[in-house]
């Protein structure tokens, strides 16, 4: 059957031609045609430690050019919104977060008309003698739901609304209320990575959305995609900070080591008549925060409490600077040491002060405290990151495809 044919790969391209983030985001999610399940799902693959999207290739060659972009749209929110890293409830996910799920995406203005509804039901399924329909707030027995709201809202509506009239949505649902309805696409594969596979394929997700994120930030293009969900979407990748990952990340690429003579090391290549070499790999971290006038009190109080998180694992150059570095407050904040924040400059911002103190003295890994309120630097030589608050994060002076971290 030609329909068993239809690739999703071939497609995906034209689909999202004007929906740049979801583009984006399509690149980095693999696509895999599975007769396994009846429509769509975003599953687990355990043996390649990362989420996957998997399509029946006989449902997607039956729908339209907007209800196929709006099921690909609808899988990815499921991911963007992280319902797939959800923990899985005892006994299961039920059908109730199944439609509250659904109820979150399919709410959304950019997917209106999208997905198959009341208004514009989809095609036959196998099996089935209605056509299907997916659960839009505002519409059939979700008419007095409100749209745009979150997964544990709809939950909680739909609780309160069967607990009144457990027979409202028709059917014979058991007493829930839902009847045959359900969800349109397959939810099987959520919460089921435990463990480290886990942690390696949530880490492995958010930072594709991370990337397609700064993508359509660069270019200043999201689409459809509302202005309202563009600032949830940043916020969600604007994460704490964690000293323990950002030192992992330095040290894991740096390139120096210190190499050292030692007889109780067995020499490989010449055993017993050249002693061994003892590598000692670390990594020469500068830290540059940001003591312009822009930079509050409060903004600098934050930073030096994080410094003092992070001097409980790691030594570290501290270089304040404003337009220039203050060369003569420049310091070694020392494993263990505990210290209070000080201000020691209040003039403008320039980026490339630092970037060139550190650049000349051969540092593995550079991270700049600052409210990003200043012009791109020049490139660094080392690797950079930054360190910001959830507003410098979220509306930066200038675009960088480098780190950004926020703080409360």
């Amino acid at each position: 059957m030609k329909n068993k044919n239809f690739d999703l790969n071939m497609h995906t391209a034209r689909l999202l031609l004007q929906e740049p983030f979801f583009a984006a985001l399509s690149r980095r999610i693999d696509k895999t045609a599975s007769t396994a399940l009846p429509t769509a799902g975003v599953h687990f693959n355990e043996h390649r430690q990362q989420f996957e999207l998997l399509y029946n290739p006989e449902f997607f060659a039956q729908l339209s050019e907007q209800h196929k972009l709006g099921v690909l749209m609808h899988e990815f929110y499921h991911i963007i919104f992280e319902h797939v890293l959800l923990r899985k409830p005892e006994g299961g996910i039920q059908k109730i977060d199944n439609i509250a799920m659904d109820l979150a995406i399919n709410g959304l203005p950019e997917m209106r008309n999208k997905i198959p509804g009341e208004s514009c039901p989809g095609p036959v399924l196998p099996g089935s003698s209605e056509p299907m329909r997916g659960c839009i707030p505002g519409e059939g027995m979700f008419a007095d739901f409100p749209s745009e709201k979150s997964y544990e809202y709809y939950k909680q509506m739909l609780e309160e609304k069967f607990e009144q009239d457990p027979n409202s949505g028709g059917g014979d649902g058991g007493g829930d209320g839902l009847g045959d309805v359900d969800s349109m696409d397959s939810h099987e594969g959520f919460g089921q990575a435990s463990g480290t596979d886990a942690a390696v394929a949530a880490e492995r997700l958010k930072q594709a959305v991370r990337d397609a994120a700064e993508e359509a930030s660069k270019s200043n293009n999201w689409g459809s995609v509302s202005a309202s969900m563009r600032k949830r979407i940043m916020d969600s990748i604007a994460t704490h900070i964690d000293w323990r990952s950002v030192l992992r990340y330095f040290v894991k690429t740096s390139q120096r080591a210190d190499k050292r003579s030692t007889p109780r090391r067995i020499n490989r290549r010449f055993p017993k008549i050249h002693p061994g070499k003892r590598v000692r790999r670390h990594a020469k971290i500068a830290i540059s925060i940001d003591q312009s006038g822009s930079v509050s009190d409060a903004m600098l109080a934050a930073f030096f409490s994080e410094l003092n998180n992070l001097a409980t694992i790691a030594e570290f150059t501290v270089i304040p600077f404003d337009t220039e570095v203050a060369e003569d407050k420049v310091y070694t904040w020392k494993r263990g040491e505990s210290r209070v924040w000080e201000r020691v400059l209040t003039g403008g911002t320039c980026f490339n002060a630092p970037t060139n103190y550190v650049n000349e003295r051969n540092f593995d890994g550079h991270i700049i405290l600052t409210d990003m309120m200043a012009p791109k630097p020049v490139a660094s030589r080392c690797q950079r990151m930054w360190l910001t608050d959830q507003n410098g994060a979220s509306r930066p002076y200038f675009q960088t495809n480098e780190r950004v971290i926020a703080i409360n």
